[in-house]
């Protein structure tokens, strides 16, 4: 399976399981788009995790993040500094993000842990390339083993 693949996985598991996963989900900030969506890695083909090095596992999950600048002509990807953490009612994790590229898309993934039937809350900043200012994004999302 070819790493462009990526991409498309997790939109087909999005659209397939509403139930199980947050479909992606946006933000606007201005002339800016904030895109994410939060996957169990245990949706993600084998090969595929392998390539951008995820761990699969029933109680692990990616935060996935891109951010589009709207423009007269369309939108276009952007490259940004981000930053984020993720937390419980008794625990605060740092996001670890990593930058993906495939062809005009850019994207951010971070692993986390959770448990089950857990509310995690989560916390971006972020300052996308171009930006005059940075941003800030709070959202909660519960988790399950599938």
């Amino acid at each position: 399976m070819r790493p462009c693949v990526f991409i498309r996985t997790v939109a087909l598991w999005l659209a397939l399981l509403p139930g199980l996963v947050l479909a992606q989900q946006t933000e606007t900030f201005g002339p800016f788009e904030l895109h994410y969506s939060v996957v169990n890695t245990t949706f993600l083909d084998p090969t595929v995790a392998a390539t951008y090095g995820i761990t699969r596992g029933e109680k692990r999950a990616i935060l996935n993040v891109a951010v589009r600048e709207n423009l007269a002509d369309g939108s276009k990807a952007r490259a940004m500094e981000l930053q984020g953490r993720t937390s419980d009612l008794m625990q605060q994790q740092t996001l670890d993000f990593r930058e993906i590229r495939e062809g005009d898309a850019i994207y951010y993934i971070a692993e986390f842990s959770f448990i089950n039937e857990e509310w995690r809350f989560f916390e971006i900043e972020f300052r996308p390339e171009g930006a005059t200012q940075s941003y800030t994004y709070k959202f909660k999302h519960q988790l399950y083993i599938n």
